[in-house]
């Protein structure tokens, strides 16, 4: 049960929310391809748009008009699947960024499987969306094999989504590899930064491998704009029974947490929740609190227990 104090939460996350579709309206965003693979991937929030959808069968149809914004309050359907989020962000100059997610086991509905993930990851994006490099941790019975919480990697060039833990990825460490399971029930460092000629990724302190700036051709990504952090629930159904996070709402102090966001290399001030720029796509399932320039609780059970 929500508590009462939560409901003018949501009411100013309402308003936020609608700044955000104002922006979306204002922004012309290219629509994500589909890819081969059945389950729903994650899903980096293109700028200026609430979400689009990762990657889905080629049968299913781009979920929006390109600049439009979904309805607020309710999670985005498209390609197959829907999607709600808790979401911070922040335009910046920077080589990359870092930040620490809390790893967890959500409980996540095993009649969706393999349709449906519940994950954590930091993203950086360029201007227009098009180009990113993403890491985090997911829960996917139908990637991993498990539900247990497992480290990913994954990039787009050009608005194509690519594969997970792979695609380019030229790993560099045997003690951390992409697709490893994580323990759950503490934070762990999430990095991504640009050095050199590749955006090296790190897992608490350990650079574990890189995407080559080759990968991308003469697309130049070498400098994020858009940062992102949050969480992301995808499943065939709404309202879903997948957790997020840890399945508490974000006032309990057994909630999930997103914490330590550092921008790297850059004369920015950190401010990932700054009013706006945050993300709630579904107040009633899954929530936001505690919300400071570089940290902030979230999650809920969803519809409930599985």
């Amino acid at each position: 049960m929500r508590t009462k104090s939560s409901d003018g939460v949501r009411r100013v996350r309402r308003r936020r929310v609608l700044l955000l579709a104002a922006l979306g309206a204002m922004l012309a965003l290219a629509a994500v391809s589909a890819t081969a693979r059945a389950t729903p991937g994650p899903a980096p929030i293109p700028p200026g748009s609430m979400a689009l959808a990762r990657s889905a069968p080629a049968t299913f149809a781009t979920p929006a008009v390109p600049g439009v914004a979904p309805a607020v309050d309710a999670p985005i359907c498209g390609f197959g699947a829907c999607f709600d989020y808790v979401a911070g962000r922040q335009f910046a100059f920077a080589s990359g960024a870092s930040v620490q997610l809390w790893e967890a086991r959500p409980e996540i509905d095993p009649n969706d499987i393999p349709n449906e993930h519940s994950l954590q990851e930091l993203a950086v994006q360029s201007t227009d969306g098009s180009q990113i490099v993403e890491i985090g941790w997911t829960v996917d019975k139908g990637l991993n094999g498990d539900l247990a919480p497992h480290l990913f990697i994954f990039h787009w060039v050009d608005n194509i989504p690519t594969c997970y833990n792979g695609c380019g990825f030229v790993q560099t460490s045997t003690a951390v590899t992409p697709g490893m399971r994580l323990p759950s029930g503490h934070l762990g460092t999430f990095q991504i930064d640009h050095v050199g000629d590749r955006w090296e990724l790190s897992l608490d302190g350990t650079m574990f491998g890189y995407f080559p700036d080759a990968l991308w051709g003469t697309s130049v990504f070498t400098q994020p704009l858009l940062i992102q952090a949050f969480g992301e629930v995808a499943s065939t159904s709404a309202p879903t029974c997948n957790d997020m996070g840890t399945g508490k709402f974000a006032d309990s102090a057994a909630s999930s947490q997103i914490s330590g966001f550092k921008l790297l290399n850059s004369t920015t001030p950190a401010d990932l929740f700054a009013p706006g720029f945050e993300l709630v796509t579904s107040p009633d399932w899954y929530t936001a609190s505690d919300e400071t320039p570089t940290s902030f609780r979230l999650g809920g059970p969803g519809s409930g227990a599985c």
